[in-house]
């Protein structure tokens, strides 16, 4: 999931029931992660609890993580630095 540069895609679900982060399936989606957030999308709210929610499942600080591409868009790319 994590590529040799420390990304990983990510696919965002807003408005959704609980805060998940769902395995991916099998096949052509297995390398995006799904990750479901209560927030909307409005004023960047589900993308800071994505990155709430992937620096805990990571085990790193929320400010080790970065929205490099799609921060607007439900498929994003995150940078993990250590």
């Amino acid at each position: 999931m994590v590529d040799e540069k420390g990304r990983i895609a990510v696919k965002v679900t807003p408005n959704a029931g609980e805060n998940a982060i769902l395995m991916p399936a099998e096949g052509p989606e297995a390398a995006v992660l799904q990750v479901r957030v209560t927030a909307t999308p409005e004023d960047g709210k589900a993308n800071g609890v994505v990155l709430k929610l992937l620096s805990k499942a990571l085990g790193v600080p929320k400010t080790a993580l970065t929205i490099v591409h799609g921060s607007k868009a439900r498929v994003k790319t995150i940078e993990i630095s250590r």
